[in-house]
């Protein structure tokens, strides 16, 4: 089911025009705070009434301005999730996910709610209170019942923003689940790159209240020129399988016919992953290098070359594990000699990739 969502609003200096199409899977709203992501999501919420615009989903059409459709927010059929969880105190994880089924249609195909609980790994918590619950429990009980309210559509507004990197390691693989096993669209709100590469199947980048850049996370986060987070975000998002496990803790991984070494990595050979390397670990070199601790050497032809604003450079380099980003200072660009179309190589120590950079699915 395809969501379009064309919205404007103004919000006294702060002017929203944003329209997107969102396929099916897990939709990210990415650009820094204050690009009017959570506006947005509050509008295809019914939160917010902008000025004009049109929400639709499919066949089903949640408002058009043009037409004076505006359903309220309970006839809208969503799930919810906001950054605190917002769970019931005095009621039970199993009564905080029942309170999801009351408002799901009795006509509409409901989820299994043995089949949430599995899928969560919450069925050991359901006699507890949210009082009991680590912060990464109550975002699984809070997704929980969000599906078990059988929406058309959930939104995720930020998450994990309330959650320290631990919590957030825990949270990743049910979005990651979330967005392979279950058929409704999905949209995300996030700042962070490394959320986005890990989870999208799109990617709409805002900036100032206006859509830059909309497409797999791996063509948004690999183009500096329309990244909103500013180029210290920049990096490669790469698909890779997992070929073997080595017995020195290192996992070898097959990225286009390269081999690509990380730490260990917790999925079986065979199994498929998303990869980000951020722009500022790679190292470019003219000829390839030797003698040197660096396990991963990827060869490829230099795509593009964008200088900054300041001393930084970034460079695309082509190879066919995908397309790498090195973020390099212009007098080392100028040094090597570097040139679009001429051979480089990227260099990328193996433990220089971050485990929250990994993600245990590849999106569809």
């Amino acid at each position: 089911m395809m969501l379009e969502v064309s919205v404007r609003h103004a919000f006294g200096a702060f002017s929203l025009d944003a329209a997107f199409r969102a396929p099916p899977g897990l939709t990210v709203l990415f650009g820094r705070s204050g690009s009017g992501k959570t506006t947005i999501v509050n509008a295809v919420a019914g939160l917010l009434m902008p000025e004009a615009g049109r929400i639709a989903a499919g066949e089903w059409t949640l408002l058009d301005t043009d037409r004076g459709v505006a359903l309220p927010p309970h006839r809208r059929r969503l799930g919810y999730i906001f950054q605190e969880g917002r769970l019931f105190p005095h009621l039970t994880v199993r009564q905080n996910l029942s309170y999801g089924v009351r408002f799901a249609p009795r006509d509409a195909p409901r989820e299994d709610p043995r089949r949430v609980i599995d899928l969560l790994g919450i069925g050991h918590l359901l006699d507890r209170r949210p009082g009991a619950l680590s912060g990464g429990e109550k975002s699984r009980v809070a997704i929980g019942r969000a599906l078990l309210s059988t929406p058309r559509l959930i939104l995720a507004d930020e998450p994990l923003a309330a959650l320290d990197e631990a919590r957030k390691a825990e949270i990743l693989p049910y979005f990651e689940r979330l967005r392979d096993e279950v058929s409704i669209p999905i949209l995300y709100v996030s700042h962070s790159a490394s959320e986005v590469a890990r989870l999208a199947t799109t990617v709409v980048a805002l900036d100032a209240g206006r859509v830059i850049a909309q497409g797999p996370a791996a063509a948004v986060l690999g183009d500096p020129a329309v990244l909103p987070t500013g180029p210290r975000e920049a990096g490669a998002v790469l698909t890779a399988r997992v070929a073997r496990h080595h017995d020195d803790g290192l996992t070898e991984l097959d990225a286009g016919g390269l081999a690509l070494f990380l730490p260990r990595v917790a999925a079986d050979p065979g199994g498929t992953l998303r990869i980000r390397i951020a722009a500022h670990d790679v190292i470019l070199a003219r000829a390839r290098p030797e003698g040197l601790s660096a396990l991963n050497i990827l060869p490829g032809v230099i795509e593009d070359i964008r200088p900054g604003e300041g001393p930084g450079t970034i460079v695309a380099l082509d190879t066919a594990a995908g397309r790498v980003l090195a973020r390099i200072t212009r007098r080392s660009a100028a040094a090597l000699r570097l040139e679009t179309g001429a051979p480089a190589y990227a260099i990328i120590k193996a433990v220089s990739v971050a485990t929250s950079d990994i993600g245990g699915t590849a999106a569809r």
